[in-house]
């Protein structure tokens, strides 16, 4: 293994918690950089930020690899040889565990949501073909499942049947890594930022599985709040989100405050579905690709950051001044399939394509 557990010290604000992980991996290219971020519809007296975590890596580009780097840390102190762990068929953080095992030399399985029901119907591009590409086992489990009632069953299943064959210990791994130790990856990402040393008024993030709204959430309340938090929906609701972040303040012993009162949810945003858009939603895709250079996908940022807009336009009474930080969690890779070139280009306006001519 080229990468070796190296110990770890948790920022001093938050190290009277009940957990702290002890190790931790480097497989990040931190600190990624902070810029000023001329997000379209955004009031011209708003100073928009965009926390650039799309280059944290390449394959393991986007802020899933932070959770990552405590959640395999804790997977190899514990001897444990393959990953097990679940999510859509476009999810970010399956692709990112398949990059990261392949690195570490560690085995990966993916169990994916989706709605087909035969594997030869499979199309393997974006974040499915780099799990291909990694060497991970990928099973196929029908969408919608619920996580604790089917899906970690089956997960376990497989460990089991892998320590019976092999000898060899699996981590089983939730959702997105949304857990105590993934958390973590926030807790630290949040430290990251006061080091970086420019002020905010307000943290805007995307709210998928909770894990990343929850480690930030849980470190600006531990570092005296220095930020308002807001967390726009793509999936789930505000109850699910504030339930799991709850949960999390209560295994790492924070009692006293609840979620409702440290973060903000918004709902409006999710559009018709996980992963479905409405056409207002693409078009801001290719207006931000066009003005900015930003690539959002329709699944996470997309969504977040047109919420974030519309919010900037039509409710700044929300935020808590007008310096406000965007956590970007990328989108390129998403974004390099044939439905979404099917779903946006005819919305492209400004780009051509022709064959040179011989004149001119």
């Amino acid at each position: 293994m080229i990468h070796k557990v190296l110990p770890y010290r948790a920022p001093e604000w938050a190290r009277a918690l009940k957990y702290i992980p002890s190790g931790k991996l480097n497989l990040t290219m931190t600190p990624t950089p902070i810029t000023r971020w001329a997000l379209p519809g955004a009031p011209k007296d708003v100073e928009v930020y965009i926390k650039r975590d799309d280059l944290t890596g390449c394959s393991l580009t986007g802020t899933k690899i932070r959770k990552l780097e405590f959640i395999i840390a804790d997977a190899i102190q514990k001897g444990c040889k393959h990953i097990i762990t679940c999510g859509t068929s476009e999810s970010n953080h399956c692709r990112a565990t398949a990059a990261a095992c392949a690195e570490l030399g560690l085995k990966s399985h993916l169990f994916l949501e989706s709605y087909l029901d035969d594997v030869s119907k499979v199309k393997y591009d974006g974040n499915l073909f780099i799990n291909r590409l990694c060497g991970a086992n990928i099973y196929l489990v029908p969408r919608p499942r619920g996580y604790k009632d089917y899906i970690k069953p089956r997960m376990q299943m497989l460990a089991d049947k892998i320590e019976r064959e092999t000898g060899e210990k699996s981590k089983l791994v939730s959702t997105g890594g949304s857990d105590e130790i993934g958390l973590w990856g926030f807790i630290q990402c949040f430290d990251e930022i006061r080091r970086q040393g420019i002020e905010f008024d307000d943290v805007v993030v995307t709210c998928a599985t909770g894990g990343t709204v929850a480690g930030l959430t849980i470190a600006n309340y531990l570092a005296g709040q220095p930020y308002k938090c807001h967390g726009i929906l793509v999936c789930a609701d505000s109850k699910f989100m504030h339930n799991e972040i709850n949960e999390n303040m209560q295994s790492l012993g924070i009692t006293g405050v609840r979620s409702e009162d440290l973060v903000t949810m918004y709902e409006d945003y999710k559009g018709p579905a996980y992963c479905e858009n409405y056409p207002y939603q693409l078009e801001y895709i290719v207006r931000t690709a066009h003005e900015t250079g930003i690539l959002l996908d329709n699944a996470y940022t997309g969504k977040a950051a047109y919420g974030f807009s519309q919010l900037l336009q039509n409710k700044p009474e929300v935020f808590k001044g007008r310096r406000i930080l965007f956590l970007y969690s990328g989108g390129l890779i998403s974004l390099q399939t044939q439905a979404m070139a099917e779903a946006l280009l005819p919305l492209e306006s400004k780009s051509t394509i022709m064959m040179f001519p011989e004149k001119l």
